[in-house]
């Protein structure tokens, strides 16, 4: 009987890619769209990551322009501002994922606990709707609640600090409305993954007498693992793209020190100064690094919890 049932499937597995796609047309159909965005999007607009070798000149086209290796990647490297830039972009970077990537798993192991399902719904629009106010939007309420003349903050600390010009101030400004933008958002995820959970593991756990925090520490946790890993190399993979917009709004002469960063630098030299070599070289390594950070990220996850995504 084992051998009769194992004929169908070696049957269907010895099949050519030709008969697979006649009888699978459609499913092969639908991939070949996200597949030809992919192409034309992603992986075409990497013939011109030539540029950073070259001085290129847009009068003289791509090939017309003068190969000059790695002239631009020295340049940037002996750069008075290099190791500033990249220091406060690692840094930044850094301490968002530290402070912002467990704030979605705790509000979803709050909000899972909630037994009221008009109230959490209502929890969960409240905290979803930051998400949707755009960049420029909260860049202009973060300069108008720390206003030094009536701003929020300075009232509720009966000061008058212009905390924008403060280089100190910079990175928990922008962590903290990261943190209040995007973590209502973030928890989505793992909210789909909590209502996936086996409804008699918690059954069986409150009948061996498990309180809530054991619940919690020994059902709800290990579920979401392997979903937080995986967001955790997707965030370990762009370690080094800060997000220009918020940067470039909020940041002031007075606090570069910490809010110069590559992401910002890069525009000013290929959109305002119009080096284009040059940006795209700056930009390329920024990419490089990324991609290192990805590979660690995953090699170290998967030693250490079996979970292996790349």
């Amino acid at each position: 009987m084992k051998v009769k049932d194992s004929a169908p499937a070696i049957a269907v597995h010895r099949k050519s890619l030709g008969q697979r796609i006649a009888e699978n047309w459609q499913l092969y159909l639908l991939l070949l769209i996200p597949f030809v965005l992919t192409l034309i999007y992603k992986y075409i607009p990497m013939y011109g990551i030539q540029i950073a070798f070259r001085d290129y000149q847009a009068a003289r086209c791509m090939f017309g322009s003068k190969w000059v290796g790695l002239q631009w990647f020295e340049r940037f490297f002996s750069a008075p501002t290099c190791a500033r830039m990249i220091k406060n972009t690692i840094l930044l970077s850094l301490y968002s994922l530290l402070w912002s990537f467990p704030v979605p798993i705790i509000l979803s192991l709050c909000i899972n606990q909630l037994r009221f399902a008009r109230y959490k719904r209502v929890v969960q629009t409240v905290l979803y709707a930051p998400h949707f106010i755009s960049t420029m939007v909260i860049c202009g309420m973060i300069r108008i609640f720390l206003s030094p003349s009536g701003g929020l903050i300075n009232l509720l600390l009966g000061t008058s600090i212009d905390f924008l010009t403060e280089s100190s101030a910079f990175r928990t400004i922008y962590i903290a409305s990261g943190i209040w933008q995007d973590a209502g958002w973030g928890c989505i995820i793992y909210l789909a993954t909590l209502s996936n959970v086996d409804a008699s593991l918690y059954e069986a756990a409150k009948v061996d007498g498990a309180s809530v925090f054991q619940r919690i520490l020994n059902v709800d946790i290990p579920a979401l693992l392997p979903m937080a890993i995986l967001n955790l190399i997707m965030a370990a993979g762009s370690l080094m793209n800060v997000g220009f917009e918020k940067v470039w709004l909020l940041q002031t002469d007075l606090n570069k020190a910490t809010s110069d960063v590559i992401a910002v630098y890069v525009y000013q030299q290929g959109i305002e100064n119009a080096k284009y070599s040059y940006s795209t070289a700056v930009g390329l390594f920024n990419t490089a690094v990324n991609l290192i950070l990805l590979f660690i990220v995953n090699t170290i996850s998967s030693k250490v919890s079996d979970v292996d995504f790349v």
